[in-house]
């Protein structure tokens, strides 16, 4: 791996682009960096320049993941797109002439559903959290308000106080590119939500903050700190699944698909500006086919 005086200027810079300029998330630019380094690592290696690259260069570090990584294909793609949005602020900055990663096809992804948690599950894992205490409260809420909005964990950790409707059970959201959307939430989530602000919350904010959600210091809580938050409550059911805020977020969508929700709707409360993206959402469980199958088709039954 690099030494931190050998990360070139130019990668901080990229980073700093994708945090002050498109407000990606924590989480998201630690992995943008990940693959970067593991990129100019490789080049090190290979004694090769990032600014001089070419197309043969770019196909050798295809096989170098394939082959000597054992990278899957989502993950080359994913490492694919992180250099080519690189290279194409390197080429908008004029450090190279041209996106040499615009030319690069990556493997095709093989299509997985997403994955989700049943009814069941999320009843089970919602039981865990011990609500006699301040850190049980907010971690029920937590669950309660992921499911109940399906906001990106990113969106969670950013919530105040200020931006909840508790009449209209609104809440305004922060999403990507600073774009704000309003999500609504439903009577469990609005249960939690009052006895984590009038109990909990009250026993663990000693620095008067104006966020949501705090961690047992009384700070903020960040995304890090949910994803280990998840990981510790899933311990103690009899779920056999790993989780993930977004697999809270896919369990959200599916779950309005399969009770007759329309697509453009989902679309519109996951904050997506794309239905594309949306369309992912499409599948349905085997369940849901049966008992559609069952009472639409006329000869399913007597």
């Amino acid at each position: 791996m690099l030494k931190e005086n050998e990360i070139p200027k130019e990668t901080s810079d990229y980073l700093d682009y994708l945090k002050y300029q498109k407000n990606y998330s924590d989480y998201t630019i630690t992995n943008y960096k990940e693959d970067i380094l593991e990129y100019l690592s490789y080049l090190k290696r290979e004694y090769l320049d990032f600014k001089n690259v070419e197309y043969s260069d770019i196909r050798f570090y295809l096989m170098y993941l394939k082959d000597e990584k054992k990278d899957d294909n989502s993950s080359i793609n994913r490492k694919l797109s992180s250099l080519r949005g690189f290279y194409k602020f390197l080429a908008n900055e004029k450090i190279v002439k041209t996106n040499v990663f615009s030319l690069v096809n990556g493997p095709k992804k093989s299509k997985k559903l997403p994955h989700f948690f049943e009814y069941n599950e999320l009843e089970e894992l919602f039981s865990v959290p011990d609500l006699r205490t301040p850190l049980g409260q907010r971690d029920r809420l937590i669950l309660e308000m992921l499911y109940a909005t399906g906001v990106r964990v990113g969106e969670l950790v950013k919530i105040k106080i200020d931006d909840i409707d508790f009449g209209r059970k609104n809440i305004i959201i922060l999403g990507k590119g600073n774009k704000e959307r309003y999500v609504t939430y439903g009577e469990y989530c609005e249960e939690s939500l009052k006895k984590y602000i009038q109990d909990g919350r009250v026993a663990i904010n000693i620095k008067d903050s104006k966020t949501l959600f705090l961690n047992n210091q009384g700070g903020d809580l960040t995304e890090r700190g949910v994803r280990y938050i998840l990981n510790q409550l899933i311990q103690k059911t009899s779920i056999q699944k790993k989780i993930s805020p977004h697999m809270i977020r896919h369990s959200f969508a599916t779950h309005l698909l399969n009770e007759g929700c329309d697509l453009l709707t989902v679309q519109k409360l996951l904050g997506h500006e794309s239905i594309k993206a949306t369309q992912i959402y499409t599948h349905v469980t085997t369940d849901r086919l049966k008992e559609v199958y069952y009472n639409s088709f006329p000869r399913a039954k007597k």
